[in-house]
């Protein structure tokens, strides 16, 4: 490094990782204020000298609005805790081309909100990360356990897995009992011991647990952690180029496509929900949002108080109906699958493909026993909300704009 920097130590309680080099050491922790105290390998990536770092942000209601404070990196042999509040916009911009890298792999549990921060604040599209909330639940499903709506592991519960780390992080909650405190924690200066080791401690053990689950994932679910982290990285990032600034998505490996067992394509949908609506969409105590999660093999994402407010965004395969592909000219492009089942004995009845034509939202649904067909359709005029009855089922669909819809609730009547 062409400036030395303040440093501090760190011990790291674990095993070697798989590289050889030992863990249970002493790390230096250095806090960054110029961008000549950071590893040339890392300011300038190379093909010929790729790295893999764990990677982390910072702030003040970290997102689009709020204020990143300190970017967290995790090198195999050191800590840097680039100061952002010190160090200035300059310093964050200098680390363009690493974030923005394919050759810098970065290591992170849950990145959409880091990098909605990172883009609308310093114009820095994160790209090749492997985020660790999303390589958890691959493995859950590989090994065949289902995940519930809206159960992610948190960092704190991925660290106390034994399977990947197997360390009890206590300071954690100090740190989140003087944020409830005081929201602008990370903007004091100088930085405290306590916000220096909080700040390592989000990294130190990231390239451990990276190492740990990559021994797991097989070769579809580092397919779909590739794809899935690309997506999540621009969710948030939403504006009015609809993300064609992005890199593009990682197509599927000629390898993996296998005719009957081969990975979808996922795809990211972002639809528009005209002010005032969301409460709809979102249903009394979340049940119509909770309803459509459980209805759909795909992620359902909403922006909530730090926004973007009036967005869902799906990120899930490309569907298609049972009685052929979605043809492309239809206005609404998704396509959201419940399942229907008749009260007296639970049969499936069918998938619910649900279109937007014309201002009238046509239902079709068979049933699979007797292949008795029944259709509704309505007619929008002024009222955004509409249910649909027949003798086996309602079904709830709220309007949310022109030329599309978000969700629906079915149930069998009967039911509550």
């Amino acid at each position: 490094m062409a400036s030395s920097s303040s440093s501090h130590q760190t011990h790291i309680p674990l095993p070697s990782d798989p590289g050889g080099k030992p863990l249970d050491r002493e790390v230096p922790i250095h806090v960054v204020t110029e961008p000549s105290q950071l590893p040339a390998d890392f300011l300038n990536p190379s093909a010929g000298k790729q790295l893999i770092i764990g990677f982390d942000c910072e702030g003040v209601d970290l997102c689009r609005h709020g204020t990143l404070c300190i970017m967290q990196l995790a090198f195999p042999d050191a800590i840097y805790l680039v100061d952002a509040i010190k160090g200035g916009e300059s310093l964050i911009i200098s680390c363009k081309p690493a974030l923005e890298s394919s050759y810098i792999t970065k290591v992170i549990h849950d990145c959409k909100r880091d990098s909605e921060a990172l883009y609308f604040q310093f114009g820095i599209k994160l790209h090749n990360v492997v985020d660790t909330q999303i390589a958890y639940s691959l493995i859950e499903e590989q090994e065949g356990r289902t995940r519930l709506p809206d159960d992610y592991i948190s960092f704190v519960g991925l660290l106390a897995d034994p399977r990947y780390c197997g360390i009890s992080y206590l300071e954690k909650e100090e740190v989140r009992v003087l944020l409830r405190q005081d929201p602008m924690f990370w903007t004091y200066r100088p930085l405290s011991e306590m916000m220096i080791r909080a700040a390592a401690d989000d990294v130190r053990f990231l390239l451990y647990i990276y190492y740990k689950l990559m021994e797991k994932l097989n070769e579809k679910s580092l397919w779909y952690l590739a794809v899935r982290g690309a997506l999540y990285c621009r969710c948030f990032c939403i504006n009015e180029n609809n993300y064609a600034d992005w890199p593009h998505i990682p197509p599927i490996p000629d390898n993996l496509v296998i005719e009957d067992n081969g990975p979808e394509e996922e795809i990211l949908s972002v639809l528009d929900v005209p002010p005032g609506k969301m409460g709809r969409v979102i249903g009394r105590r979340g049940a119509s949002i909770l309803s459509i999660k459980e209805s759909c093999n795909a992620e359902i994402l909403i922006g909530g108080v730090k926004g973007p407010p009036d967005k869902v965004f799906i990120i899930g395969p490309v569907k298609q109906c049972n009685n052929g592909k979605v043809s492309e000219n239809l206005p609404a492009r998704l396509l959201m699958h419940a399942s229907l089942y008749d009260h007296n004995n639970a049969n499936l009845l069918s998938d619910l493909l649900v279109s937007y034509s014309h201002q009238c939202l046509s239902c079709i649904c068979r049933h699979l026993n007797n292949s008795k067909n029944i259709t509704f359709g309505c007619q929008f005029k002024d009222d955004n909300y509409q249910a649909l009855s027949c003798e086996y089922a309602t079904a709830t669909f709220v309007f949310v704009s022109s030329n599309c819809y978000v969700g629906l609730i079915v149930n069998a009547k009967g039911e509550q």
